[in-house]
């Protein structure tokens, strides 16, 4: 097991033992913004080295794929776990976009069994964050009845999209790193990219302890979510999966789509739901992304994404 995981792992054991151990806020908001810098500066230097008209088909792909992933999830949640409309809704918006914590450890393994992948792969981290949270919101508002069909603020739910710190941070060093190139960034490499799996350590251990807490909302929630929140993942990742492959990317660029796809926003999403849905339970689809799919991914689920990668590449 990669050494990060262990790190999440003592936060998770440290919470649920009551531990007083906890990081400061402070320092957790720094550890968030380096890793979100670090991984959209990777990927503008590797996009800077590859042709627009190269990256653009497989971008409207991957966008396409994040369009269709909350529809997916929606009306198992509506149905078959019979939440009301705006649950259904906002939980599928949190499955349609995507973790960056759990792209960033998917990287760090990736890159641990030396399997070669598109460097450019945080582009898709960036694109893959709205569309899934737009479509949720969508499907609420449509699907609404009588006065609980409200009219949308777009202007700003896409300020709070848009200008939101993950994707400010991602998609602005994707633009520094393409403008600025290798040569312009080799001088910073010592602290955005040799320092990114000790800072990725430490910011697991915060999140072992978050996720930890989530607990008790999960035994509130019910056994339907648990099993969704392991069980989509896994169907997800396929889609991913064979999605990469289709797009012509390489084993390890397969398995990172997997891993994007199979992934739950706890970020983004809650803070955008937040103004467009309140009508719907935070508790709901924060515990059932953070409590049970994060800790999945994490440690049974990338490995297992690998394996149905090189499936689909041999």
């Amino acid at each position: 097991m990669d050494p990060v995981v262990l790190f999440f792992l003592l936060g998770v054991i440290a919470r649920l033992l009551k531990s007083d151990l906890k990081l400061p806020d402070a320092l957790y908001e720094t550890l968030s913004i380096y890793l979100l810098l670090a991984i959209g500066l990777k990927g503008g230097v590797e996009l800077a080295k590859h042709p627009v008209a190269m990256v653009a088909p497989q971008a409207i792909a991957v966008i396409a794929m994040g369009l269709v992933l909350p529809l997916l999830a929606y009306p198992v949640l509506r149905f078959l776990g019979k939440f009301n409309t705006f649950d259904s809704a906002a939980i599928a918006a949190h499955y349609g976009s995507v973790s960056v914590v759990t792209f960033a450890v998917g990287l760090a393994f990736v890159i641990k069994q030396g399997v070669a992948f598109e460097e450019y792969m945080p582009l898709f981290v960036a694109l893959l964050e709205v569309p899934g949270i737009v479509v949720g919101i969508l499907l609420a508002r449509t699907l609404a009845q009588g006065s609980a069909r409200k009219k949308i603020h777009w202007g700003a739910l896409a300020h709070e999209i848009f200008l939101g710190k993950s994707v400010v941070l991602l998609v602005g060093g994707l633009l520094i790193g393409s403008f600025a190139g290798p040569q312009g960034i080799d001088p910073m490499r010592g602290l955005f990219f040799d320092l990114f799996k000790g800072v990725l350590a430490l910011f697991l251990l915060e999140m072992g302890l978050v996720a930890a807490s989530r607990v008790t909302d999960l035994k509130r929630a019910g056994p339907f979510l648990i099993v969704f929140g392991i069980v989509t993942p896994v169907v997800f990742s396929m889609i991913g999966a064979a999605l990469g492959r289709l797009i012509g990317l390489s084993l390890g660029g397969t398995t990172l789509l997997a891993i994007l796809a199979a992934s739950a926003s706890y970020i983004a999403a809650p803070a955008a739901l937040r103004i467009a849905l309140p009508e719907a339970n935070p508790t709901l689809s924060i515990g059932a992304a953070l409590g049970i799919t994060f800790p999945f991914n994490l440690t049974l689920g990338i490995p297992l994404y690998f394996e149905i990668a090189k499936r689909l590449h041999f």
